[in-house]
């Protein structure tokens, strides 16, 4: 019977057989998520996530699609059936970078004992509502402060953290412009 090596709650085996599966087929490391959004009303949306393309092939191991519902606050005339948009932002940078510290700490040898993020972001809504042509509708910035508690002195840690901002496909998404099409189709 074969010992699978786990740390963190992460297979490590697979892990660097995945690393090793990239570097020998390019091709292994393209992928493609995708999600279908409906609005329901006012500010209300269902998004479904489910099927991805990835490691060459179609992924269908999800048997039911994940629901995220958005909505806005009633101060921005929504009724609050789900974080808005630049919340799901946060959440979705805070994601990444968890999964980027639990990986790369694992297959340097880390455990962690805990981790945690606390984010805020600044948006000024003149942007938004077209009130400004110098004030980006978007944030203006996004403070991340985060603790970690781990078996590894302070010069590991930080050479974990340099590496998993070097790596983050969030944080890169955030940092750095990306080419978005839209495109009107007939319904």
């Amino acid at each position: 019977m074969e010992t699978v090596i786990e740390k963190n709650g992460v297979n490590v085996d697979q892990l660097f057989g995945t690393i090793e599966a990239v570097k020998g087929d390019a091709d292994v490391a393209k992928f493609q998520f995708r999600s279908h959004t409906d609005w329901i009303n006012g500010g209300h949306c269902k998004t479904e996530i489910k099927d991805f393309y990835g490691a060459k092939m179609e992924d269908t191991s999800r048997e039911e699609a994940f629901v995220l519902e958005g909505d806005e606050p009633p101060v921005l005339l929504g009724e609050n059936h789900g974080a808005n948009a630049v919340e799901a932002v946060l959440h979705a940078l805070a994601s990444c970078l968890t999964v980027g510290y639990v990986y790369n700490a694992s297959a340097m040898g880390i455990t962690i004992n805990s981790l945690e993020f606390d984010m805020e972001g600044d948006i000024d809504l003149h942007g938004f509502l077209g009130l400004s042509e110098t004030i980006r509708p978007g944030y203006q910035n996004i403070k991340v402060a985060y603790k970690i508690s781990a078996d590894a002195p302070t010069e590991k840690l930080d050479e974990l953290c340099n590496h998993v901002q070097k790596t983050s496909p969030v944080l890169d998404i955030i940092r750095n412009p990306v080419e978005v099409s839209i495109e009107r189709v007939s319904p």
